[in-house]
């Protein structure tokens, strides 16, 4: 029989990356953590996690394990909202989503999620996907919307098998210039034109996208400044700082004094949806899934056409539209 405890203890080893930062989360000794460690090695005859001096990783039978750990958190909380169910007659539901995409899409879809389950107690956090997707498969929330650019879901530590995906949008990249920009009036751009330009960005992992691209075209782009803001980036812009790389949900509200230029194809894209654990029993995920796709088609909040500044010339219409296929 395999102890929970020590499943515990290893999923705390796996999310620190070492004995010494996971015992501190738990609120144990390390030497209490090796243990627990060792002992659950012992039962199963065999590795579990690899030492070395920069800290520990997983074997890959300490990620079978680690996967095993979340499963059973996610079922032991789920079972704790059936009872809470039967004892309260009404359903917690727990949101996480990163700022852009809930703004976009979740006011729209909680309202009808609450329209059709009346008695549904929201929580609704805010979190990148590297964040709230483990959070989903260990239970602590029901669902997350979130993103993927051109790799796999950030979904560390362990495997991604027990959470379901459903595509929602693809949210292409735009280029922010200042409106006298000598390449405001294009059309398209390709990012190769920008290699002598500074750039500010409104989000890390949009620095590691625009580096890849950036390589591909040729140059080394220099970095002026980094936010965790798109607005905030785009005003950056507006003051001269240098240029930008927005997703399209992001354009709004419009800042004056700004042009956004498509990048020629093909170009970077984010990849928005759902992410849940499949479940047979759980209506109000169901519902709320169905709503935020319905949002994604049919939302009355969708960005407006790329703003090409005082001439009035705009560009192909900047379309949200489903994606067709998974990461």
């Amino acid at each position: 029989m395999i102890d929970l405890q020590r499943l515990r203890v290893l999923r705390a080893v796996a999310e620190h990356g070492s004995f010494n930062r996971a015992a501190t989360a738990l609120r144990l000794t390390p030497s209490a953590v090796s243990q627990h460690v060792a002992a659950l090695e012992r039962s199963l005859g065999a590795q579990v996690v690899a030492r070395s001096t920069r800290g520990v990783s997983l074997t890959r039978a300490g990620q079978i394990m680690v996967g095993a750990a979340e499963s059973v958190a996610a079922e032991l909380e789920h079972a704790q909202q059936q009872v809470d169910r039967l004892s309260t007659g009404r359903t917690q539901l727990t949101v996480a989503t990163f700022t852009s995409g809930g703004r976009l899409l979740l006011p729209g879809a909680l309202a009808r999620l609450m329209a059709a389950h009346t008695r549904t107690v929201l929580h609704v956090r805010e979190g990148e996907p590297e964040n709230t997707l483990p959070l989903v498969r260990q239970g602590a929330v029901d669902l997350a919307l979130a993103y993927h650019f051109d790799g796999p879901l950030p979904a560390w530590p362990g495997p991604t098998s027990n959470l379901e995906w459903t595509p929602l949008l693809e949210d292409p990249l735009h280029v922010i210039l200042p409106q006298g920009h000598r390449l405001a009036g294009n059309d398209v751009l390709d990012l190769a034109e920008l290699a002598a330009e500074p750039w500010v960005l409104g989000c890390l992992k949009t620095e590691e996208y625009l580096r890849r691209y950036a390589e591909r075209a040729g140059f080394d782009p220099e970095v002026r400044g980094t936010t965790t803001d798109y607005f905030f980036a785009r005003s950056l812009v507006a003051a001269g700082l240098g240029v930008s790389l927005v997703p399209s949900i992001a354009l709004t509200p419009e800042i004056p004094g700004l042009c956004t230029v498509p990048i020629k194809p093909p170009g970077p894209i984010r990849y928005i949806g759902v992410a849940a654990i499949s479940r047979g029993d759980r209506p109000h995920v169901t519902t709320l899934i169905q709503a935020l796709r319905e949002q994604a088609v049919h939302g009355t909040n969708k960005p407006p056409s790329p703003n090409r500044g005082s001439s009035g010339r705009t560009s192909a219409p900047d379309r949200a539209t489903p994606s067709p296929t998974g990461p």
